[in-house]
C-alpha cells in the first residue's frame, strides 16, 4: 500500500522506471524522466520532494524545468519514518560535515583548499574554496542560489572567515538563466591574499584568477611533483601561476621551465617566485604556446607536466579534443629525456576515463616510445565525487614513466 504523501514543499512526480539512477545516488534527473509536477508551474531553483511513480519519495532537490538537469538532488530518504528536512537545516549538516571532513586530512602547513565541492558535499551548483582567511563561493545554478544567504550565515559561523566573496559566472549560470555575479557578501572587500600550500605561498587574484582564483583541485598532484623532482630537468607546460614549477623547486629540481601563452601568468608565477624567497632565476619563465615550444626545443627534460586548459566543453567537441590530446601528449613524449616521466590531465568532464587513456596510447604510438603507467590521478581529496555520480568526474590524469 503506497504510503500518504503530505508536504511542505512542492513535488515532482517521475515517470515509471526512471527513478534507478537517482536511486543508485546519482543527484541528476534529467527533464525526460518527469511525469508532472504539483503545482504545474515552479518557479526555477525551487525547492521540490521527489516521488516515485509507486508514489514513495526518494528525496530532496531543487528544479529547474528549463534546463536539461531538471532537479538537483540534495537529500535522499534513507528510511520511512525520516522527516524531510528543511534548506537550512540541510545546508548547515552539509557545511559542518564538509568542513571536518577536510580538517581530518588537510595539513597544519595548507590553508587552501575546497571546502564545499557541489554534489559530492551534498551541496549541488555550490562551491566553495578557502585561501586563508578568505572564502570564494561559487553558486552555479538556480537552486544553488537561492540558498546564497543561508551559504554565507553558515560559512561564516563555521569558519569565521575575515571575507567572503561571490564569483558565480560561466556557462551553466547561462543555461540557468542566471546573470555572473560578482561581490562581496560578508566581511571586508578582498582584491588578493597570499595562501599557503604545503609551506609554499601562493597569491592569489581574485579580481583577474580563473575558478575562485587558484586550481585547488590539483594541489595533491603538486605534492606528488614535489616529490619526485629532486635532481630532474622539469618542464611545467600551460604553467598558469607557477603551481607546479614551485613544488618541483621545493622538491630539488635540477632545472624548471614554466610556460604559459598568457603574459598575466607569466608575472603571476614570477611573482610567485619571489614569495617564495626564490631568485629569479629559480625557473625559467617563458611566455609561448606550450605545444610550439615541445615541438622545437632541442632540450629534453626528465619530468614534464601537461595540464592544459579544458579542450572538450561539450559533448560536441570530444572528437576533435581526442586528436588534440593525441598530439599535445606525443609532442610532450617527444620532448622526455630517456626514462623520463609525463604527468599529464584532462580538465574536460567530456573527455576523461578510457578516452584519456586511449589518447595517451595512440600519442604513445607516435611518439615512438615505450610507456609504462605509473600512477591514475586525480583531483585533491577536497574534492569528493559520489559514487552514483560518474558526471562528476572531470578530472584526470596519468603519470607515465619509460621502461
Amino acid at each position: 500500500m503506497a504510503e500518504k504523501l503530505e508536504s511542505r514543499y512542492a513535488r515532482v512526480f517521475l515517470k515509471n522506471g526512471r527513478d534507478r539512477p537517482v536511486r543508485g545516488g546519482n543527484p541528476w534527473i534529467f527533464s525526460q524522466a518527469i511525469e508532472r509536477t504539483e503545482p504545474d508551474r515552479i518557479e526555477a531553483g525551487t525547492p521540490v520532494e521527489v516521488i516515485s511513480a509507486d508514489q514513495t519519495l526518494i528525496g530532496l532537490g531543487y528544479l529547474n524545468l528549463s534546463t536539461t538537469i531538471a532537479i538537483r538532488m540534495l537529500w535522499w530518504r534513507g528510511s520511512k519514518s525520516a522527516p524531510t528536512p528543511s534548506i537550512s537545516e540541510l545546508a548547515a549538516r552539509r557545511l559542518s560535515n564538509a568542513l571536518d571532513l577536510r580538517r581530518s586530512f588537510v595539513g597544519d602547513d595548507t590553508d587552501s583548499y575546497r571546502v564545499v565541492n557541489g554534489d559530492g558535499d551534498g551541496l549541488s551548483g555550490v562551491v566553495a574554496d578557502r585561501y586563508g582567511d578568505v572564502i570564494v563561493v561559487q553558486l552555479l545554478t538556480a537552486g544553488a542560489d537561492r540558498m546564497r544567504e543561508t551559504i554565507a550565515a553558515e560559512l561564516g559561523r563555521l569558519a569565521n572567515p575575515r571575507a567572503i566573496l561571490e564569483r558565480s559566472s560561466g556557462a551553466v549560470r547561462r543555461q540557468e538563466g542566471l546573470e555572473d555575479s560578482v561581490a562581496t557578501i560578508a566581511g571586508e572587500p578582498v582584491a588578493s591574499t597570499v595562501a599557503t600550500e604545503g609551506g609554499i605561498k601562493v597569491k592569489v587574484d581574485f579580481e583577474h584568477g580563473q575558478k575562485t582564483g587558484y586550481f585547488l583541485d590539483q594541489r595533491e598532484n603538486r605534492a606528488r611533483v614535489r616529490s619526485i623532482a629532486k635532481g630532474a630537468r622539469v618542464l611545467d607546460a600551460y604553467c598558469y601561476g607557477g603551481g607546479f614549477s614551485l613544488a618541483a623547486i621545493a622538491g630539488g629540481a635540477a632545472r624548471v621551465t614554466a610556460i604559459d601563452t598568457s603574459e598575466r601568468a607569466i608575472g603571476w608565477a614570477r611573482e610567485n617566485l619571489a614569495l617564495n624567497g626564490h631568485r629569479p632565476d629559480a625557473a625559467e619563465l617563458i611566455h609561448a604556446d606550450a605545444a610550439r615550444y615541445m615541438a622545437e626545443t632541442p632540450e629534453r627534460f626528465d619530468l614534464i607536466v601537461l595540464d592544459p586548459p579544458p579542450l572538450a566543453r561539450s559533448r560536441a567537441d570530444a572528437e576533435r579534443a581526442g586528436r588534440l590530446y593525441v598530439e599535445l601528449n606525443s609532442l610532450a613524449m617527444q620532448a622526455l629525456a630517456p626514462r623520463g616521466r609525463l604527468m599529464t590531465f584532462s580538465c574536460s568532464a567530456h573527455f576523461g576515463g578510457e578516452d584519456f587513456i586511449r589518447a595517451a596510447r595512440f600519442a604513445q604510438g607516435r611518439a615512438s616510445r615505450n610507456l609504462r603507467i605509473l600512477a591514475h590521478l586525480g583531483p585533491g581529496s577536497d574534492h569528493p565525487v559520489l559514487l552514483g555520480h560518474a558526471e562528476g568526474e572531470y578530472l584526470t590524469g596519468l603519470l607515465l614513466g619509460e621502461l
